[in-house]
């Protein structure tokens, strides 16, 4: 498999670096992480007239025509910048999701406003089912929906959100919630990373209509499946840009920073340390870029989730190895709120959880490895 960058794909990181070292600042990052929102709305106008929003969705939607490998391209370069943007859970996950219920007009009437920026979405997703604490019944006019979704990303600037049930028959369905739905309620988390806002939501006799039912049944489940993997893919690639970060900052720390009359750089102990960051680092990024083209080839689920696991686990263990080793080659100063190292390990933290802890990716890994009689995922690990 080929992982090099065409010219194209590297335009757009170089471009997209340039853009987030002007725009995302670790000073806007901080102001944007105080709001009571938690967005830096500047940030994501510009985003959106680049572009971004719609880079891996069709033009017929609005988008660019692209693929998920610019995708995580684009979602790498914002991690590691810690943008304070709903990227991640509007376009990686709720746009993902949209894009493959083409028999929805609601859906893609949906897809085209955030394809352009214009609104924000977010679906409550994870690697396990949400549905038993939901419940959604038909009615005359169309459903009725209860239940709480104890964790959704971005859940509070979203204007609306995808929030997936039980129906009476036992059967998931996905129903489409305007933000200002009656008996939607929406509350904001204390989080550990603040530069990423959770939200608890909750609905009670929520009434919807007919046509905000736009997928159910096995399709469904089909297409919550792939919008994982793809979720995982596009959050493996915003880690790997996490760790390439506090690699930087620890080099450049280390070459001005004077022990013993020289630039710790120059120790032999900080040196390695500095090695093992790096191979973590380049090893999670190729695992990431080789389920992105595997993504884009459009391969069987299993083939896929093989791919998407194992970018998942090597890119959070990078980016929890990265930041704690960023701490500490600061030395004291690395705890304090002045330096950026603690933002990364917030965010290292917090998103080894999303879509699932690391240790039911490592067993998606180890299921296709060890008990599918597929013999191509054996060679292909």
């Amino acid at each position: 498999m080929d992982l090099s960058l065409s010219d194209e794909q590297q335009q757009i990181v170089d471009s997209a670096a340039i853009f987030l070292q002007e725009a995302s600042t670790s000073a806007a990052v901080r102001a944007a992480s105080e709001t009571a929102d938690g967005i830096d709305t500047a940030l994501w106008q510009g985003i959106a007239e680049l572009g971004w929003c719609g880079v891996h969705l069709p033009e017929a939607a609005n988008g660019l025509g692209l693929g998920v490998v610019e995708l995580a391209l684009l979602q790498e370069q914002l991690g590691r910048h810690l943008a304070c943007v709903p990227f991640f859970d509007s376009v990686a996950l709720a746009s993902t999701a949209l894009r493959q219920l083409p028999g929805s007009a609601l859906a893609q009437q949906w897809l085209e406003s955030l394809a352009s920026g214009e609104k924000k979405a977010a679906l409550a997703l994870t690697a396990e089912p949400l549905t038993s604490a939901a419940r959604a019944q038909r009615t005359a006019t169309g459903w009725t929906l209860d239940g709480t979704w104890p964790q959704v990303g971005s859940a509070a600037m979203a204007d609306v959100l995808l929030l997936a049930a039980q129906d009476e028959a036992g059967q998931t369905v996905l129903l489409l919630v305007p933000a200002d739905t009656a008996g939607l309620q929406v509350t904001a988390l204390t989080t550990l990373d603040t530069t990423r806002r959770m939200a608890a939501v909750q609905c009670s006799a929520a009434a919807l209509p007919a046509e905000n039912c736009i997928a159910q049944g096995a399709a469904l489940d089909a297409v919550l499946a792939r919008t994982l993997q793809i979720g995982a893919i596009a959050l493996a690639a915003e880690q790997v840009g996490a760790a390439q970060q506090c690699l930087d900052l620890t080099l450049a720390f280390a070459a001005q920073r004077v022990q013993f009359d020289r630039a710790i750089a120059g120790f032999q102990a900080v040196k390695h340390r500095c090695a093992q960051m790096l191979v973590a680092l380049e090893s999670a990024r190729s695992a990431v870029y080789g389920a992105a083209c595997m993504a884009d080839t459009a391969p069987d689920a299993a083939t896929l989730l093989f791919y998407a696991a194992q970018a998942r686990v090597a890119a959070t263990e990078a980016a929890q190895f990265c930041a704690r080793e960023a701490l500490q080659l600061h030395g004291g100063v690395g705890f304090t709120w002045e330096y950026d190292p603690h933002l990364y390990l917030r965010r290292a933290q917090a998103s080894s959880q999303r879509l699932g802890a690391p240790a039911w990716w490592l067993e998606q890994v180890a299921k296709q490895l060890l008990d599918a009689p597929n013999e191509t995922l054996k060679e292909a690990a």
